[in-house]
């Protein structure tokens, strides 16, 4: 009982210290039991949390999958720690990754969506597993290299210094191990989800009204945080470098976006719409 309570005690500590991860949290299970349901939200984020944590787990005592790293525990007397990682820190992974997964379905089937044969901007057929785990993975590992630099700066802002590397990395301090590792853990995550999904029935396609398109949004909304704080913390170069990573995939999305407007307000013929 007493262990109940001190884990308890903990949780709102890391509620209290971390809201910015909870209310992203919250904006990911709108999104995501919008596009995918809850039974397949709450799935992908519990194999997502457990890949992660397991990895993190193994990385700071073996260096695999993100290279060697350390927590700084300073604050393992106010918020809850699991098996010497933050809880914020692996549960953060979840959110990111079904985002990544939102975000490459709507980029991957963007452009069949788009063609002769749409009926309209709500319905996103599902693209093929192995391109869509691929994309999903690559954009888990681009959303890292804004998120890490800036958080390795932690001190300076309020998440604080909560870990740190034996020896500074390439880019920014950061080595570039630690954004592979991201990958490997988003390919891991996703590819363990598509064969417990598998047990479920198909999902074939996807619409993207109301709550559901908070899921792909919110790697935007998370991309745009940190280059906030980037740029809240005069770090010029890195935001430059930071918002380089992220206008590609803008600009894709945006493009898929324009098409499917022009699509459904062109003129099909005098008097009607496509």
């Amino acid at each position: 009982m007493t262990q109940v309570v001190e884990v308890g005690r903990l949780l709102l500590g890391t509620l209290v210290l971390r809201p910015y991860v909870f209310g992203f949290l919250a904006l990911h299970l709108a999104g995501a039991s919008g596009l995918l349901g809850w039974r397949r939200s709450l799935g992908f984020t519990g194999i997502t949390w457990a890949v992660a944590l397991a990895a993190e787990h193994s990385s700071i005592r073996t260096g695999f999958p993100f290279g060697w790293y350390y927590y700084l525990p300073q604050t393992a007397d106010r918020e809850l720690w699991v098996g010497g990682v933050p809880f914020f820190d692996s549960l953060s992974f979840s959110f990111l990754m079904v985002a990544s997964y939102g975000l490459a379905w709507v980029l991957l089937s963007g452009a069949s969506h788009a063609g002769p044969q749409a009926t309209g901007p709500a319905h996103w057929p599902r693209p093929r597993r192995g391109r869509h785990l691929g994309l999903a993975a690559v954009l888990m590992l681009l959303i890292d290299v804004v998120i890490d630099p800036v958080a390795l700066r932690g001190g300076r802002w309020f998440l604080g210094q909560i870990y740190g590397y034996p020896e500074p990395g390439v880019y920014f301090g950061v080595p570039v191990a630690n954004f592979v590792g991201w990958g490997v853990v988003g390919l891991v995550a996703t590819a363990l989800y598509q064969v417990w999904e598998r047990r479920l029935e198909p999902l074939g396609s996807v619409t993207l009204r109301g709550r559901a398109a908070l899921c792909p949004v919110l790697y935007f909304l998370v991309a745009l945080f940190n280059l906030t704080i980037t740029a809240a913390l005069g770090e010029w170069r890195l935001l430059i470098c930071s918002a380089a990573w992220m206008l590609p995939i803008l600009g894709w999305a945006v493009a898929i976006l324009k098409g499917l407007r022009v699509r459904i307000w062109r003129p099909r013929a005098e008097g009607t719409w496509a």
